[in-house]
């Protein structure tokens, strides 16, 4: 009985693992494929569901506060924020990626951040968008679709505008 145990434990380790190995072979969620859909609740405790923002465009950007390399793009991803903000048809969504709270709470305050931003619990975002750093975001187009990946940070204010426009014309 005790060897049949262990030899179904065993199994089930070895499942998981080949699922695990399966989905990093996988590579990145990518362009032209369909934007996992996904219940993000912001600091403040609102929920934003991707899915809800059918008809719009959507950025989804994975942070962290700990990240350096997000700290050049934050006031530029903002600038789109606000450049975008009257039409309606552009959303921002923030995710936190393996972070504290208190210090993300910090960095939003510190860069004057107001678009919807929340903790990736249980990192189930991140791990449905295979991301392996940060930052890292995606543009989705209005029919879910992902139009752009970027990996690192965005140079500058321009080039998420003239990544964004495009999808309204």
């Amino acid at each position: 009985m005790k060897k049949i145990l262990l030899w179904g434990g065993l199994a089930i380790l070895l499942v998981f693992l080949s699922i695990g190995l399966y989905r990093s072979q996988q590579g990145q969620v990518g362009k032209g494929e369909t934007a996992p859909d996904f219940e993000l609740i912001s600091f403040s405790g609102d929920t934003y569901q991707l899915s809800d923002f059918r008809g719009s465009v959507v950025l989804v950007n994975f942070w962290a506060s700990w990240c350096e390399s997000c700290k050049p793009e934050a006031d530029d991803l903002e600038d789109a924020y606000q450049y975008y903000l009257n039409r309606g048809d552009v959303i921002f969504l923030g995710v936190d990626y393996v972070d504290t709270e208190p210090e993300a709470l910090g960095y939003l305050e510190e860069f004057g951040i107001t678009y919807p931003n929340g903790p990736d619990l249980r990192t189930e975002i991140s791990q449905a968008y295979r991301v392996r750093g940060v930052p890292e975001t995606f543009i989705i187009d209005q029919n879910g679709i992902i139009s752009h990946v970027q990996i690192g940070p965005f140079s500058s204010f321009e080039h998420i505008i003239s990544t964004i426009d495009p999808l309204l014309e």
